[in-house]
């Protein structure tokens, strides 16, 4: 079991050690929360290709000591050519090549947001300095993980034929090893050009053009009119109020709403300690109510019809879903939400925070690595609908419904929390594990992360939507879920499929000064990186 880490003058999570290590040398150097965050996740964004790149979406969540949280959206709209005739004949958009590639990326967008409130808060490091170990990595290569070796093994066969993809994780015809060095030297090119024109190049200016060349010559529907057109958006969290404090997380088109809900549902169950039936069976039913919601209502907010801050301030119907729950298992039969992606945070000295997640989506996204430029292109659209109406239907310009979500919480001690993890219909599920461990039950940060999980549906890696139960929560718990009506699966411990979590805890007032805790995910390549 591995021990929380604590220190004093800040720290970075992320599931893998050399992101986490880019990020607090940006910290060692003076630089803010945002800094760092931006360094590691343009390190996360070479060294773990699989689960992130500069070719997907980002959102995060920034904490200033006494001010309320700021929210930014990296999110990616659909192409203007993507409508229901670009994909006439189909029963759905496919997953990989080039009609998946049908959404512009906001990643870089999310950056570039970001960088422009870390001016207030006093940040002044230079562009270059947060980019250059990606570049490095990038440009003189890093070794192959296992996550990433076994990913490259079991998805080869689908994309093989995807443009570019071969050429770079496929080096002579054959997945790498683990320990084999990756080289990117296109993308290292992209991440010094936008080192040395800024970031906004990405969507406008010359490097632009080369994306939009490149996306041509791939034969998607993306345009230079629709990077162009792409900006990043500020937006207000949405909010929930515990007995133990104030819950933060990301609003539509992200599953946030979810996220919040579960939450809010479970207090009213009075559950008294974790990990037991009453903790796993009302974490799992108040998802079920939570998901009904989500899969009918949360997208893209222009086209939404119901006010998600309302109902997380519902009382009686928030009460009416727990009352429910005091009953057997309710039937479990919806088609789940899959995604892959990275969760990362990190605080500085100041207590400044951020929260962070990117991702493309599946596994390499559509697959498509751009010739060019290097770039991993999402496929983040191939969750739309093929319809004329209704929820998350294809539309020119219309923005994906999203599980990426971060967590921000503060607790009415004054502690702040960061949390969050990959996987699909596993984000909400583990951000309440992990929430209800730590601040309800007063359990350790990281025995919160280690400690077996479960999962309701799909996640990575697997495609059942029965109740997956980690072995290490042992056969008298399995068996009364089973007894209760669930539909139990029980799969080995530290098992990929529950996500790579991760969490920072800021505590303001210890006895002398501040003090950071810190846990990554034993089930990723992570690492937490303290000062």
């Amino acid at each position: 079991m591995l021990n929380t880490s604590r220190s004093r003058r800040g720290m970075v999570t992320s599931p893998h050690h050399l992101a986490s290590q880019a990020g607090l040398a940006i910290l060692r150097d003076g630089g803010t929360a945002i800094e760092a965050a931006v360094a590691t996740a343009a390190t996360l964004a070479v060294v773990y290709p699989h689960m992130n790149s500069i070719g997907g979406d980002s959102f995060w969540l920034l904490h200033v000591p006494g001010a309320p949280p700021v929210a930014i959206e990296g999110c990616g709209s659909a192409a203007a050519a993507a409508d229901l005739d670009a994909y006439r004949g189909l029963g759905a958009i496919p997953s990989r090549g080039r009609l998946a590639a049908n959404t512009v990326a906001g990643t870089i967008s999310g950056w570039e947001a970001a960088l422009e409130l870390n001016r207030a808060w006093g940040g002044g490091l230079r562009l270059g300095r947060l980019l250059e170990d990606a570049i490095v990595y990038a440009r003189d290569g890093v070794p192959v993980g296992s996550g990433l070796a076994r990913t490259i093994a079991a998805k080869q066969a689908e994309l093989r034929g995807c443009p570019g993809f071969a050429e770079v994780f496929l080096p002579g015809g054959v997945a790498p090893e683990v320990g084999q060095v990756l080289k990117q030297p296109a993308l290292a090119a992209t991440l010094k050009t936008l080192a040395s024109d800024g970031l906004g190049g990405f969507y406008r200016g010359v490097l632009a053009r080369v994306i939009a060349d490149d996306l041509q010559s791939c034969d998607t529907l993306l345009s230079a009119d629709d990077l162009a057109s792409h900006r990043a958006l500020r937006r207000l969290p949405l909010w929930l109020d515990l007995k133990i404090g104030r819950l933060f997380n990301f609003p539509p088109p992200t599953q946030g709403l979810a996220s919040l809900l579960i939450l809010a549902i479970f207090e009213r169950l009075g559950v008294r300690e974790a990990d037991g039936f009453a903790h796993v069976h009302g974490l799992v039913e108040a998802t079920k109510r939570a998901f009904a919601v989500r899969d009918v209502e949360v997208g893209d907010p222009a086209y939404m019809t119901i006010d998600p801050q309302a109902l997380l301030d519902d009382q009686a119907r928030l009460q009416a879903w727990a009352d429910e729950i005091s009953g057997p298992a309710q039937s479990w039969q919806r088609a789940p939400a899959g995604g892959d992606t990275v969760w990362f945070g990190a605080i500085d000295a100041q207590g400044r925070a951020a929260s962070v997640i990117q991702s493309t989506y599946f596994e390499f996204g559509s697959g498509i690595v751009l010739p060019q430029t290097g770039i991993i292109w999402q496929n983040r659209g191939a969750s739309f609908r093929l319809a004329e109406h209704g929820w998350n239907t294809l539309r020119p310009r219309r923005k994906p419904f999203h599980t990426l979500n971060p967590a921000l919480a503060h607790l009415r001690d004054g502690r702040v929390m960061l949390y969050g993890t990959m996987g699909g219909d596993g984000q909400p599920q583990t951000q309440a594990a992990i929430f209800s461990r730590y601040a309800l039950f007063g359990q350790e940060l990281q025995r919160a992360i280690s400690a077996p999980r479960w999962l309701l549906g799909r996640t990575w890696g697997d495609a059942s939507t029965s109740l997956k139960l980690e072995r290490g929560l042992g056969a008298d718990l399995a068996a009364e879920l089973a007894a209760a009506g669930h539909q139990v699966e029980i799969v080995d411990d530290h098992n990929e499929m529950m996500g790579h979590a991760g969490a920072l805890v800021w505590h303001p007032d210890c006895s002398n000064g501040s003090m950071i805790e810190g846990a990554a995910d034993p089930r990723s390549d992570g690492a937490v990186a303290a000062w």
